[in-house]
């Protein structure tokens, strides 16, 4: 059970986010509203997810096909379903053999790291009738454990991958190392924007830029990122 201080601590670090995604927005002279937030639910059970969507949080990221499932099915009844609209990301890795259930679940997918998990989540998406927005996993930190495609291998894929139909191309997705900090982590984040500024077209303008986690989001969104994934800010000072 949350009891109501929690309830209000959650919303206290709800609203302070949103102070500073909008002071960051304003330090980078963007237009007011133009950076979205992504409540990052991984790190909490039903119960925690649905409080930080009472608390506004209408985006919810989760890693896991298995917990994103369980996690739509569970929140609409958490409140007679008053918790709806939501938008449910998927920001984690996601294995081919598990990509229907995402499919059926996300509505945008931020971790396509591969041509072939893009025409599986296709196939299943035109199977479905369903048409999820999803983003382009970009390495940027050249860590050998990180998931997504490099520059090179990017550009060379390109053509195929903007040929795929069933699914919206929307825009690029990626993480800073993680012992990048401050000047280190804008590098990284300005030159995931410079290959969206070349990759982008009229027919597929790349609107988005997913990048920035709870450690460094101001950074991100200093070199233009439109959505943040923010979790452990939301939870401080919360079991």
């Amino acid at each position: 059970m949350i009891s109501e201080a929690e309830k209000t601590r959650l919303l206290a670090n709800w609203l302070e986010t949103l102070a500073d995604v909008q002071a960051a927005t304003t330090d980078a002279r963007r237009t007011p509203g133009c950076v979205r937030v992504i409540g990052v639910s991984k790190y909490v059970d039903a119960d925690w997810t649905a409080a930080l969507v009472e608390a506004g949080c209408h985006d919810l990221g989760e890693s896991r096909p298995q917990q994103l499932a369980e996690k739509v099915d569970a929140l609409p009844q958490c409140n007679n379903q008053a918790l709806l609209p939501i938008r449910w990301h998927m920001i984690g890795n996601v294995q081919r053999n598990k990509a229907k259930r995402v499919v059926e679940t996300a509505d945008v997918i931020h971790s396509i790291d591969s041509l072939k998990l893009l025409e599986t989540i296709a196939t299943h998406a035109k199977s479905l009738g369903r048409t999820p927005d999803v983003m382009i996993e970009v390495k940027i930190s050249g860590e050998a454990d990180k998931h997504g495609f490099d520059a090179v291998d990017l550009r060379r894929q390109w053509a195929a991958i903007t040929s795929v139909t069933g699914v919206q191309l929307v825009g690029l997705m990626g993480m800073a190392g993680l012992d990048c900090k401050g000047p280190q982590a804008r590098e990284q984040f300005a030159a995931l924007r410079t290959l969206r500024d070349e990759l982008a077209s009229d027919e597929i303008p790349l609107s988005d830029l997913s990048m920035g986690m709870s450690g460094d989001y101001r950074e991100a969104i200093l070199e233009g990122a439109t959505i943040v994934r923010i979790g452990s800010r939301l939870f401080e000072g919360l079991r």
